[in-house]
């Protein structure tokens, strides 16, 4: 039996569907991957914590650091009173994500008021104010600070344009460990000025609108 020899071109054309077919299954799958990796799914929490509708998560960052106390005048008294915490945030694989702290909300509507602050790792910032706590024993563990829902009150454009933390609107403080201040030694004038930096833990959720796009309807 003699071979056929097939034309070149006949070949190419053969071979080009296949190709094509292939690549577009591995861009399916890449953006399947990629979009299962961007679902953020926050925790149950207690009635009085959840978000409201027309908001979703996008963002979850798993902080450790401090919530750092300083001893003050409280009535006839004194308390230790939180001066600002101190926190950074990794994602699921371990990667710095966010740093967290007090600062100035630099929004006008907001008069430079001292806010909770999130500086995202393209320096983008979201600064809140508390909406809720919860210390409900159903969700947080004893000797755990509360958890909280918290309201954007300002945000800003990183220096080089970085923009995460923008738009977003809520912010959730989940899982709380450790973080309360210390029972003792803030009991007289000569504490007065004393510190103290109590380790913590906590998951932070963040939501911003969702769109129809995100399979949350028309928001």
């Amino acid at each position: 039996m003699r071979n056929r020899k097939i034309p070149k071109n006949q070949t190419t054309r053969h071979l080009l569907p296949i190709a094509c077919a292939a690549l577009a299954l591995s861009f399916a799958a890449s953006l399947a991957q990629a979009g299962h990796r961007e679902q953020v799914t926050p925790p149950p929490v207690p009635t009085d914590l959840r978000v409201e509708s027309g908001n979703k998560a996008f963002l979850k960052g798993h902080a450790t650091g401090t919530q750092n106390y300083i001893c003050l005048p409280d009535g006839t008294g004194f308390k230790f009173v939180l001066f600002t915490p101190q926190a950074t945030l990794f994602d699921e694989d371990g990667k710095q994500i966010i740093t967290h702290f007090f600062s100035p909300n630099p929004d006008p509507d907001d008069a430079g008021t001292i806010r909770a602050a999130w500086q995202y790792r393209d320096t983008s910032t979201v600064w809140a104010g508390l909406v809720q706590p919860s210390s409900d024993p159903e969700f947080v563990e004893p000797n755990a600070v509360p958890w909280l829902l918290l309201e954007r009150k300002g945000s800003q454009v990183g220096p080089t344009g970085g923009d995460k933390l923008t738009d977003t609107t809520f912010i959730q403080r989940v899982n709380t460990s450790g973080g309360v201040a210390p029972e003792t030694g803030c009991e007289s004038e000569a504490d007065v000025g004393r510190k103290e930096f109590v380790p913590y833990s906590a998951d932070y959720f963040f939501y911003k609108k969702a769109h129809k796009y995100d399979g949350y309807g028309d928001y």
